[in-house]
């Protein structure tokens, strides 16, 4: 399955029953909740019961306390009313809020713990729509959906009870309502679980654009594409819209067909009881009783009907959560530990594809790095460079082969220890939205504030740091956006830096940096990868020519490695692209 789409089918019962399990831990406030809900649906058939004692009492059988019982019993009425309303509102909807706290820290937590793979393949903007627009349906069908399928619910059985109580057989005629009534909530719950369900794809595609073109709004006014992005905004808006008004039409015409089967009903009984008053069968107060009891069924009835939408579109977003929750995780690895690596790796017959249908990206790879060596991975661009280094810290597991470290399989060692042995500088940089110490710190908490100023030293971020306001304590803005290129690689570099890592991966790392900043990296660089193994991808070949070891990638295969003066001797592929880019 795509990881961006909804599962197919999902019994709604078992997702439905899965949500309320986040709501066990909670059953004592909801508990509560229930008792308001049970409370607010009392009063209804209590207020037939006060006109039925009132019109009785006044007219059929005068009762001089008539007068005080009904105005104190109509205010304890409404007291206790208004009472049950907050109640049944307030706890379940505590609870509801605690649910959504709970899925979406799960969802959030799965969503750093999923495969590369699945990443991938995912887009940003579906995933952020099921961790906020999804989870708050979620909370819909958690909270006001259920508050009024039960408060409604008890209200109708009460009121029916009270039918019952005051004519049976009027009240047996009620019920044959019931049938049609039944069919028709079920098939506008198959509508509005089939709409909701795309719905949620079209606002993961809103998102999704508005994502995109959010982040890349540079390369859009650069480009004049202003319109073509807001072409593009507008079809996937206008799909969403579509798809919203089909719920709306399903909702709005369901209303007035339940209207009509309850008119059609009331009708029925309204003859009949006339019938039974005009011949002395049945009192007025009855009679008034009966009828009002019957209005009142009307508007939790209406209500009931309308719950179903938001209802079956939390249900459906619960099975858009959970399809993602159901996805494996990526694996812990094996129980072996690990400290500190001495750094020698070992790619041994190394395979590896993405997917069957984009074919081997590496095939039979076979490297081997000493410890505390750099190496130099060049090649055309797609060769694989990227992919190789990445399954070192086991982003990806090879299809076939294996990779070693210190000749142990990386699978074999537990997970964090593996990736503790690791630092990354990419040529795409990730920061965050803090301060650039923090930045530099990420994660490492018990770094000193003399390492990190250490590490900003070596990779030259002190030397821009010191003429901003708040030197290290200046924040970045989201992604770094509030510094240069060169800035935000530098500040990538200490981050590695400081982890003290025995393998360190440099793909790219200085790619975003002027020549100065370049050169004084790589002077720092030359001091740093001491007693450290260093891989390297570079596409300007004058920054690895001292490496210890040099491998060609070719279409995903070894074409050959040696040193720099090796390889330009032996006039093969290396020296081409040498003399490609020197002009040789």
């Amino acid at each position: 399955m795509n990881a961006t789409e909804l599962p197919a089918v999902q019994d709604p019962g078992r997702v439905y029953r899965r949500l309320l399990g986040y709501a066990r831990p909670h059953v004592g406030m909801f508990a509560v909740g229930v008792f308001g809900m049970a409370l607010f649906a009392a009063t209804d058939s209590a207020m037939a019961y006060l006109v039925q004692v009132f019109l009785n009492g006044a007219f059929a059988d005068p009762d001089p306390r008539i007068v005080w019982i009904v105005p104190l019993g109509a205010i304890t009425l409404f007291l206790l009313r208004g009472l049950g309303d907050y109640i049944s509102n307030y706890f379940p909807g505590w609870v509801g809020r605690q649910i959504i706290k709970s899925l979406r820290r799960e969802l959030f937590s799965h969503y750093l713990r999923l495969p590369t793979a699945y990443h991938d393949a995912a887009t940003g903007g579906q995933l952020l729509s099921r961790l906020t627009y999804n989870i708050e349906l979620v909370a819909e069908a958690c909270t006001n959906a259920v508050t009024s399928l039960i408060r409604d619910s008890l209200t109708i059985l009460g009121l029916l009870g009270m039918l019952f109580y005051l004519n049976w057989r009027l009240a047996a005629f009620v019920l044959l309502l019931a049938p049609p009534m039944s069919w028709l909530i079920q098939f506008v719950n198959r509508l509005f679980r089939r709409y909701s369900a795309r719905i949620q794809n079209s606002m993961g595609d809103v998102t999704r654009v508005a994502k995109e073109a959010l982040d890349a709004h540079r390369v859009i006014k650069v480009f004049n594409a202003e319109q073509f992005e807001s072409d593009l905004f507008e079809r996937v808006n206008e799909h969403n819209r579509h798809s919203n008004m089909r719920l709306i039409r399903t909702r709005a015409i369901s209303n007035p067909v339940v209207q009509l089967i309850a008119a059609l009903g009331l009708a029925g009984v309204l003859y009949f009881s006339i019938s039974q008053v005009f011949a002395k069968q049945m009192q007025v107060g009855d009679f008034m009783a009966f009828l009002t009891a019957l209005l009142l069924i009307t508007a939790p009835l209406r209500r009931l009907v309308n719950i179903f939408a938001p209802l079956q579109q939390g249900i459906a977003a619960g099975a858009s959560v959970f399809e993602v929750l159901d996805q494996p995780l990526e694996p812990d690895g094996g129980t072996r530990t690990l400290a500190r690596a001495r750094g020698e790796v070992e790619f041994d017959h190394v395979d590896f594809s993405y997917t069957a249908e984009k074919g081997q990206v590496l095939s039979d790879v076979c490297i081997r790095v000493a410890a505390g060596s750099t190496v130099a991975i060049v090649g055309k661009s797609g060769s694989g460079k990227s992919t190789l280094v990445a399954l070192l810290p086991r982003l990806y597991d090879p299809t076939a082969g294996c990779v070693r470290l210190d000749g142990v399989d990386v699978r074999d060692y537990r997970r964090a220890d593996l990736r503790s042995q690791v630092s990354l500088v990419s040529q795409e940089v990730v920061l965050f939205n803090d301060t650039i110490r923090s930045n530099i710190a990420f994660n490492m908490t018990d770094a000193s504030r003399e390492a990190i100023d250490a590490a900003a030293q070596a990779a030259y971020v002190l030397d821009f740091a010191n003429e901003l306001p708040d030197g290290l304590e200046t924040r970045i803005g989201e992604r770094g956006a509030l510094l240069s290129g060169g800035q935000r690689q530098r500040i990538s570099i200490a981050r590695a830096l400081l982890k003290d890592a025995p393998v360190l991966i440099l793909d790219e790392a200085t790619s975003a940096l002027d020549t100065e900043s370049e050169r004084h990296i790589q002077s720092a660089l030359a001091t740093l990868v001491k007693n450290r193994t260093v891989l390297v991808i570079a596409h300007r070949l004058s920054t690895i020519e001292a490496a210890d070891l040099i491998v060609v990638l070719h279409e995903g295969r070894v074409a050959e490695q040696g040193t720099h003066a090796e390889l330009i001797a032996r006039g093969g592929l290396y020296a081409q692209l040498h003399g490609l880019q020197f002009n040789v």
